[in-house]
């Protein structure tokens, strides 16, 4: 209820009577519920100044089919492109994530985390989050096929110097441009048919020294670069850091 202009005065008054301790007893009774929604909303504002404050920019998205790489070599990938390319380390962070699984014939024990490995993976690209896979022979088989790889002969031609360094580690694999596999899986059809074609599509990176001197690693390891991956130049740059490694040998 509203106070008349007189009854705001002597509420005045009266406050200045009181003792320091009573004051304080009064506005603890009285406008309790203003100042802890007072303070809950300075916390609030507080934890959302420090996540805008320390909250990083994406410039590029790594994913990893059938490759598991040790917390040493995922900060060379990850935290030493960053200080390569010359962004800020404490504003700026290559994102990879968790290794994903795929295959071409899981087995019942993994048929559910290959399909949430899919799932996952379709997702990532439909939402502009995925640049670079890092595969194994089976993951690159599979990306192959499915047509979610760039060539990369044409694409590492933007930069002839750094096409010339690394031509030799440029991997061909097939690319189904067509083909009956709804029929044949619906009984439709008798045989399975495909129309392929053989592209450049993968750097084999196994000996590239970021791999090399890790260890724990078993097979070939492969990168390629998404073919609608959103940040192409950096994703290009991406591999010029790779190079640049291979240079120092």
């Amino acid at each position: 209820m509203s106070l008349t202009p007189e009854e705001r005065v002597q509420r005045k008054a009266f406050f200045r009577q009181m003792a320091p301790a009573e004051k304080v007893d009064y506005i603890a009774t009285y406008y309790r519920i203003s100042i802890l929604a007072g303070l809950l909303l300075l916390i609030l504002l507080g934890f959302w100044i420090y996540g805008a404050a320390s909250r990083k920019e994406p410039i590029l998205y790594l994913g990893y089919v059938n490759v598991s790489v040790r917390e040493e070599m995922r900060c060379q990938l990850t935290e030493g492109y960053v200080t390569f390319s010359g962004h800020d380390p404490d504003r700026c962070e290559v994102i990879a994530d968790q290794p994903l699984y795929l295959s071409q014939d899981p087995s019942a024990a993994n048929h559910q985390y290959e399909y949430a490995s899919q799932m996952k993976l379709m997702a990532s690209i439909a939402a502009g989050q995925l640049d670079l896979v890092f595969m194994n022979q089976e993951g690159y088989d599979t990306l192959s096929q499915k047509g979610y790889l760039r060539d990369l002969e044409e694409f590492l031609l933007q930069d002839p110097a750094l096409y010339d360094r690394i031509r030799e580690y440029l991997t061909g694999n097939t690319v189904v441009l067509e083909d009956n596999a709804t029929e044949y899986v619906l009984n439709e059809t008798d045989s399975y048919q495909a129309v392929t074609e053989t592209r450049f599509n993968a750097l084999n990176v196994t000996s590239f020294p970021q791999f090399e001197q890790a260890g724990g690693l078993t097979g070939q390891v492969y990168l390629g670069v998404l073919a609608e991956g959103p940040r192409l130049d950096t994703a290009l740059d991406y591999i010029r850091y790779l190079a640049d490694g291979l240079s120092s040998e």
